[in-house]
């Protein structure tokens, strides 16, 4: 398999599984779910569609929602889930020097705003709810986590 991204940096998800969820921006409610996957998505330089369409067959079809049984065996599909998806450049925060977080892993505004509509317009054509933040902007995110239960996906471990 061809490797994707050269440069030891990768698409980042991280997944919280949600009885409800919402972002808020400017004092208004913007994106709202109920039973779904808040997910905060970290675009780097090295970022393509391929690999967001692995990143993506991945977040969908994760079963980590119980099931009769109370076993984690159904994907959002299953439950008729809802997305809630957060762009989030501090997930790509290299703390080894100093006391100051360094951002310069993660991608360019304009491309990674671009990934991350394209990402959103990915999702909508799979999940009937899909909600969204504001690239770019200060959002208040409140959440009631599921479990909890939470998880990062990293495009190198599925790609």
């Amino acid at each position: 398999m061809q490797e994707l991204n050269r440069k030891g940096i990768y698409m980042r998800f991280l997944i919280q599984r949600v009885h409800r969820a919402s972002v808020e921006t400017e004092g208004k409610v913007i994106g709202e779910i109920q039973n779904g996957f808040l997910v905060f998505i970290g675009i780097c330089q090295t970022d393509n569609t391929e690999i967001a369409n692995k990143m993506i067959r991945k977040l969908i079809g994760l079963r980590i929602f119980e099931d009769e049984h109370g076993k984690t065996n159904l994907s959002l599909e299953n439950v008729s889930g809802e997305l809630l998806l957060i762009s989030q450049f501090t997930l790509y925060a290299d703390c080894k020097k100093g006391n100051r977080p360094s951002f310069i892993k993660s991608g360019d505004p304009g491309f990674a705003n671009t990934m991350y509509e394209y990402i959103i317009s990915e999702c909508q054509k799979q999940i009937p709810v899909v909600q969204t933040g504001k690239f770019g902007a200060d959002m208040k995110i409140s959440l009631i986590n599921d479990g909890p239960f939470t998880i990062m996906l990293d495009s190198d471990e599925i790609c």
